[in-house]
């Protein structure tokens, strides 16, 4: 417990109006999650809203009392350089997106995967799986999102599967040693990274095979689903048939025998029905996604094909830029941005122009990205992270200590997704070990365990990329959790399970 008590030492002291027992802040910390994750699956309140108002309420009621407002201001200056980041990384994508730099690989996917929706789905996750490898997730969702929605929003598939299948990979990849966790729990257990990631690769090699079946499978549902109602020959990009303004997606629900649907510009979509009926539709706006415009009007005036190679390099500068690490990363996407904005669009109405355009997606990430900063004050200014953690390490009985390699796999499921991975690798895991090493149990193999929750933990609305992706796919993150918080659960289980078979995970000491 004194990492504990040295990180409660060292953390700032708030004007609150009481101190409640550590056995209640550890109730409130799980309800105010359990509410919170409630009201957005049930699509009560939106992510922004439930992130503020929530944890205010909780807050008060943990005994914030005048020290609520310092405790939020302090999470949301901590997360500064996070929302500057997105903000500037939607910009700079964004821009690349109106210039036509991914218009050659969207004609390319669209080459291989055709219109079939299962292959464009698992084409989905093997890109979001490669782009992965660089070790950050925001990157991954902008350049997933940027390449494959225009796709789903063209077929009419539903936008959830592509959220899905992407963060189902990157959190299968996210253990990689550059990512973050697996840095984070050699760090506070003093051990190198290679000797936690190496003996895991075929963890995450099984935990890949299992994202990928998921995306084939969602692939197969989304091709049934759809399957007579878009007739794709309309939308293939022929002259006059998208030409820009507000076009609508037509996702056809009960087709009736022979019907086709047709795709047209404007405000209007008819479905003409083979026998003379009108089936029922719903219509989707496609100008309320962040990147819905990418190859939906192969002659936007944003285009700048004799520029492509400056684009080319500048987009390959920023990214080895950020591999480097040598600038933070905010401030290389602010110069790309810039610079990006000054060479494609030299007169000042243009540059202004494309900052308005991109303004609604920077605006959603940005707000939620601060709003999450109310939820992090709250349970950190409270106590709540810590008596959390203080209370996991009482409920586990001394005759499970053989076992708790395992138990940490398995706690490391639930807790990275209510908690930040400081917060779980600095605070509790520490602890963890420390018993364990009584009954024989290495620190390393501990470390290994911890990480196999890391496909649940991205899925956390603690996590900015995963707002970014939501707020990128105009999604809700309710829709989006229901969807995929079962599928990263077993994910994570069969990586613990894999990690326990392979030796890399004792199973008992």
């Amino acid at each position: 417990m004194s990492v504990l008590r040295a990180a409660a030492e060292e953390a700032p002291t708030y004007n609150t109006a009481f101190v409640p027992p550590d056995g209640v802040l550890v109730i409130l910390g799980f309800a105010m999650v359990l509410v919170f994750m409630t009201l957005i699956m049930t699509r009560r309140l939106t992510p922004m809203v439930a992130l503020i108002l929530v944890p205010t309420v909780f807050g008060l009621f943990a005994g914030a009392g005048l020290g609520l407002g310092d405790m939020v201001l302090d999470a949301i200056g901590s997360m500064a350089s996070t929302a500057a980041l997105l903000m500037f990384a939607i910009m700079f994508f964004g821009l690349m997106i109106d210039v036509g730099l991914f218009d050659p690989l969207i004609r390319l996917i669209t080459r291989l995967l055709g219109d079939d929706p299962a292959k464009i789905v698992l084409g989905t996750a093997i890109l979001a799986g490669a782009v992965s490898l660089d070790g950050d997730g925001s990157t991954t969702f902008i350049i997933t999102t940027s390449a494959m929605l225009p796709l789903y929003l063209r077929l009419g598939m539903s936008p959830v599967v592509l959220t899905c299948v992407a963060g189902l990979m990157n959190g299968t990849m996210n253990i990689v040693p550059w990512g973050g966790p697996t840095v984070r729990a050699a760090t506070a257990l003093k051990l190198d990274a290679s000797d936690v990631f190496v003996p895991m690769v075929p963890s995450m090699v099984a935990g890949i095979v299992i994202a990928l079946a998921f995306a084939w499978f969602l692939g197969l549902s989304e091709r049934r689903r759809l399957a007579g109602s878009v007739d794709t020959s309309r939308i293939s990009g022929e002259p006059g048939v998208v030409t820009g303004g507000v076009q609508r997606i037509l996702r056809k629900a009960d087709p009736k025998p022979g019907a086709r649907a047709e795709l047209h510009t404007g405000n209007i979509v008819t479905i003409a029905g083979g026998h003379g009926g009108v089936g029922t539709a719903e219509l989707v706006d496609a100008t309320d996604t962040a990147m819905a415009d990418t190859m939906l009007d192969p002659n936007r005036p944003t285009l700048r094909p004799k520029l492509i190679w400056f684009n080319l390099a500048l987009t390959i500068a920023v990214m080895v830029l950020l591999v480097m690490d040598i600038f933070p990363l905010a401030y290389v996407f602010m110069v790309g941005a810039g610079l990006a904005l000054v060479v494609n669009f030299p007169k000042l109405k243009s540059q202004a122009d494309e900052i308005v355009q991109h303004a609604p997606s920077i605006v959603g990430v940005v707000s939620m990205v601060l709003a999450a900063g109310v939820l992090v004050g709250v349970l950190n200014g409270t106590g709540m992270v810590d008596a959390m953690a203080s209370w996991i390490t009482t409920v586990i009985p001394a005759s499970m200590g053989p076992y708790l390699a395992v138990i940490t796999g398995v706690l490391s499921i639930p807790f990275t997704f209510f908690m930040s991975n400081d917060a779980f690798y600095y605070g509790i895991l520490p602890v963890l070990s420390q018993s364990a090493e009584h009954f024989g149990i290495d620190p390393v193999e501990m470390a290994r365990a911890s990480i196999t929750g890391q496909p649940v933990h991205l899925q956390s609305p603690l996590v900015p990329a995963i707002l970014l992706l939501v707020s990128l796919a105009n999604v809700n993150l309710g829709d989006h959790h229901k969807k995929v918080l079962w599928r990263a659960v077993l994910v994570s289980l069969v990586m613990l399970a894999v990690g326990v078979l392979f030796g890399a995970i004792p199973f008992a000491a």
